[in-house]
């Protein structure tokens, strides 16, 4: 996968306008605030591909983008306490239709914040991905910003979290610095074998 051929395709903010799923698609999930689209950034090179901002809960709707023949699916971030009830309704309805709608899905990129303990939608999310039989991994977002003391203290305790049991692996990355960007790379190509 060249990740230099990487384009946006288009956004949809309720069900009714998901499309057919026609291509593999690599799923990038995660809590607001958690750094997701940096982190997408980061991966694919880019600057301005998946829009940041210094607001938690601004990704509303869920966005695809298109890289060598896969679907890259950036969803909307969860758990976001200021969003109207209006608005997490139409959050969860169009999560729901996502995952209902038969999605040729490889892998989930489920990310979770190194510094923190895995939320109660973290978990909600991690349980879902389990019962659900999705193929995902964790990767841990921030890890630069814990000295190796707090990273170890981190990394114990992550590994001995019963709601990362089911991931295929665990990668910790940095949207600052690069880190994790290679694994996550090589795991979401193995996905993608047939």
């Amino acid at each position: 996968m060249n990740i230099n051929n990487v384009k946006f395709e288009a956004s949809f903010g309720t069900s009714a306008q998901l499309r057919a799923s026609d291509l593999p698609e690599i799923v990038f999930a995660g809590k607001s605030n958690v750094g997701k689209s940096s982190l997408i950034n980061k991966f694919f090179n880019r600057k301005n591909l998946a829009r940041v901002s210094g607001v938690p809960g601004k990704t509303t709707t869920i966005n695809f983008f298109l890289v060598d023949g896969v679907r890259i699916a950036d969803l909307p971030g969860y758990g976001y306490a200021k969003r109207s009830d209006n608005e997490k309704r139409r959050w969860g309805f169009l999560m729901e239709a996502y995952f209902a709608s038969d999605r040729n899905i490889r892998l989930v990129v489920q990310l979770l914040d190194m510094r923190h303990e895995p939320t109660e939608d973290d978990k909600t999310m991690l349980g879902f991905l389990t019962d659900a039989g999705y193929p995902f991994i964790c990767v841990l977002t921030k890890c630069d910003k814990l000295n190796k003391t707090e990273r170890e203290n981190r990394r114990r305790a992550f590994s001995e979290n019963e709601y990362l049991r089911a991931a295929i692996k665990v990668i910790e990355a940095s949207a600052q610095n690069g880190e994790g960007m290679k694994e996550l790379k090589d795991t979401i190509e193995e996905s993608l074998k047939d």
